[in-house]
């Protein structure tokens, strides 16, 4: 894993996701968004232990691929270089 997606300050509190229970349909759409949303903030570590998913993980890629078309149409330039990352890892 990149280096960039990893926060090293460890007097700042871990980050909270919000995600639905394991069974729920939306759970993997949730996580996926959950792993941009820690890569984002520098948190990559904590978005996988929330999510049970790794960066790059090949079952979340049909997903990442419609946030990636969402980030293009709305001229998201940090949540589309985010996805693209994902899709390379």
């Amino acid at each position: 894993m990149s280096r960039a997606f990893v926060r090293e300050d460890p007097e700042e509190l871990p980050s909270r996701y919000e995600l639905p229970t394991r069974n729920d349909p939306g759970f993997d759409q949730a996580a996926a968004w959950a792993l941009l949303e820690g890569a984002n903030r520098g948190d990559s570590l904590g978005a996988e232990a929330a999510t049970g998913y790794r960066w790059g993980e090949p079952a979340l890629r049909p997903l990442i691929e419609q946030i990636l078309v969402h980030a293009r149409s709305r001229g998201d330039d940090r949540l589309e270089q985010l996805a693209e990352r994902f899709l390379k890892a």
